[in-house]
């Protein structure tokens, strides 16, 4: 059996995914898609980067991450249904994603969470206190983070509806002002690109944040560490990673009910807009509820699937 795995080369986590899928298997891993018995597509819109005469010959595996609606239009499904003409099998993250396509193809369908990388993300003996006074950090407040992509690039001002920093503010602010009471002041941390629609929510606001645009991977981990609170209010999603990178940091974290979420976290984690202060976070529960994708056991499924596959063909 050997597999050619193409990454999408965006700078995403999918590239990741290819170089620790290459290392751990180089047995089985071949550098050109001419070379391989299956091509495994981890981005489905990549497809037309291999020659559909390669397509045609191969078996092919398109991995697919999830659908937005509003997003997925005439245009769209018409070239899900000329990409669905040259693939075999679809792997999607969560069951979400599995009923979203399920409707526009009659290819097997497998649902596994990606793996997740332990040995990059991990808890840090040191107190989150000390993590924050070593970054500037007000060790004081009550820190809510957010690391991910939410404004439209096409204008920078517009949010990315199916990310949710509409309502991530929304719970901010409802967090703020709850925490008031106390005397605790809150503040945000950010990380990732294209976070102007938030910072401009919290600017307007009068909410203090502090911004990393592209860290590095130990400076990520670190700011997973000196949370308090990490929110997910996305609408639609695959994942997001940010679940089982805070399982991993032993990060307190409540998310709407996307992707993974139903599958990982405590069901008082999971809220619906308008009602985070509800919610209880439980660490210990979603850290045990990963355990079985950590690495290299979080590999076995999709070579499992590979063997399948294979014996098929």
């Amino acid at each position: 059996m050997k597999i050619f795995a193409l990454a999408p080369k965006e700078n995403w986590i999918c590239d990741r995914f290819v170089l620790e899928w290459n290392e751990h298997y180089s047995d089985v891993t071949v550098n050109h898609p001419k070379d391989a018995d299956i091509i495994w597509l981890l981005a489905d819109w990549c497809w037309n980067q291999i020659h559909p005469d390669l397509l045609r010959e191969k078996t092919v595996v398109a991995s697919v991450h999830h659908i937005v609606p509003d997003k997925f239009g005439e245009s769209e499904i018409n070239e899900f249904k000329t990409r669905d003409q040259f693939i075999d099998y679809y792997h999607v993250p969560c069951e979400k994603t599995k009923e979203q396509i399920e409707g526009f193809t009659k290819k097997p369908i497998w649902v596994m969470p990606f793996w997740v990388n332990s040995q990059l993300w991990f808890k840090i003996a040191e107190d989150k206190t000390v993590i924050r006074s070593k970054l500037g950090i007000d060790p004081n407040c009550f820190l809510i983070g957010s690391f991910q992509r939410d404004t439209e690039g096409s204008d920078l001002i517009s949010p990315k509806l199916e990310k949710g920093p509409d309502l991530f503010c929304d719970a901010v602010e409802r967090f703020r002002d709850e925490k008031a009471k106390s005397g605790i002041e809150v503040k945000v941390l950010l990380g990732g690109w294209r976070r102007q629609y938030v910072m401009n929510r919290l600017k307007a606001a009068d909410i203090k944040y502090y911004y990393a645009e592209l860290p590095p991977q130990n400076v990520i981990n670190a700011m997973y560490n000196m949370l308090d609170l990490y929110i997910v209010a996305a609408r639609y999603e695959g994942g997001p990673q940010s679940i089982v990178e805070c399982a991993c940091t032993g990060t307190p974290i409540i998310s709407t009910d996307v992707g993974i979420a139903s599958l990982v976290l405590n069901s008082e984690s999971i809220f619906k807009p308008g009602n985070e202060l509800e919610t209880k976070t439980d660490p210990e529960y979603l850290r045990k509820q990963v355990d079985k994708y950590l690495m290299p056991q979080g590999f076995d499924f999709f070579y499992r699937m590979f063997e399948s596959i294979k014996g098929k063909s």
